[in-house]
């Protein structure tokens, strides 16, 4: 629990137990009660902690600081699900906890490794990388083919029984 002095200038004691309690499960209210605020108001005073410009760089700070000394980050990540990805679709041949390759006797009576295929578990893979590129959105775009939220002038155009344009003048 390394303070640097400017850390140690712009957080209280507790905001400061906060901000450690905050980092073992990214749960503001329970942090907040962890650190010694009332749990009556630990909801409002944890929005409030992590509002605070400090607090949040105290946090990126100490998750940046797990992160180094883990050596888990977003490539270790993306590394775990490529490999499972491939694990799922058999890139790599199947081992036992020993290290040997398993082996089964096929119907022509040859011993051969296992392959298996595991879709659900590859597409997930797929899935989780392709949401990590923001290949697939969720959002809904409003704008107009300008860029801008203004809606378009729409005309109405009144037509007579002999399909020509009528004037609404009057």
């Amino acid at each position: 629990m390394t303070k640097t002095a400017q850390e140690a200038v712009e957080l209280t004691a507790r905001q400061s137990r906060f901000v450690e309690e905050y980092i073992v499960d990214l749960n503001a209210t329970q942090a907040a009660i962890r650190a010694g605020y009332s749990e009556r108001t630990a909801n409002e005073q944890g929005a409030r902690l992590l509002a605070k410009v400090s607090i949040q760089r105290a946090v990126q700070a100490r998750m940046n600081d797990r992160s180094e000394r883990t050596k888990i980050d977003a490539d270790f990540v993306l590394q775990g699900i490529v490999k499972n990805i491939r694990r799922c679709e058999q890139g790599e041949g199947v081992y036992d906890r020993t290290g040997a390759a398993v082996m089964v006797e096929t119907e022509d009576g040859e011993i051969a490794p296992v392959w298996k295929y595991d879709a659900t578990n590859a597409l997930k893979g797929y899935e989780l990388l392709g949401k990590h590129l923001k290949l697939f959105t969720d959002k809904v775009d409003h704008s107009s083919s300008d860029g801008s939220m203004t809606p378009k002038t729409i005309t109405r155009v009144v037509v007579g029984a002999d399909g020509k344009p009528v004037s609404t003048d009057s």
